[in-house]
């Protein structure tokens, strides 16, 4: 496999959004799937972008991606790495793609000053957790995630 991994520039997008269906549908949350080509694009490429993105193509044929943003841990007062996303093609797990990527993340976020990455596993997802086991993850059984969005949002928001 001659793989080539490297950051997202703003012509991959419409491919990585293709990979995030795939990817929500895989997490069984298709019906949320909502981001567009231009959406994605404007988090990554434009005034205000706060996206990262890197890729893995094989033969020009994307196969991966990751999207992370920088994020602060205030009580221990980290800059870290937010991981958002991270999905291989099921036919390209266990080559070594995932580690690469987590990897550059790595280096980039602490080219950043960045002192961790902080990221969400589906709890049914086995494989991914050890995945991130196996690179020396730890789960946090602390914390309870919430979101705040659609009607409820807007409500906040006046």
């Amino acid at each position: 496999m001659g793989i080539e991994i490297r950051n997202a520039t703003e012509e991959d997008c419409p491919e990585i959004v293709g990979l995030m269906r795939d990817f929500a549908e895989f997490e069984k949350l298709g019906q949320y799937c909502e981001i567009t080509a231009d959406k994605l694009s404007a988090a990554m490429f434009r005034d205000g972008a706060f996206v990262n993105g890197i890729v893995a193509l094989d033969g020009g044929t994307m196969i991966a991606y990751a999207l992370f943003y920088k994020c602060f841990a205030s009580f221990r007062g980290q800059c870290g790495v937010y991981l958002e996303d991270i999905f291989i093609d099921d036919k390209y797990r266990g080559f070594g793609v995932g580690e690469t990527i987590i990897r550059m993340i790595s280096r980039e976020a602490r080219l950043q000053g960045a002192e961790r990455i902080d990221f969400q596993v589906l709890d049914w997802n086995a494989q991914a957790i050890r995945f991130y086991e196996k690179l020396g993850a730890v789960s946090n059984q602390d914390e309870t995630h919430f979101k705040i969005s659609g009607e409820a949002f807007e409500k906040l928001a006046g």
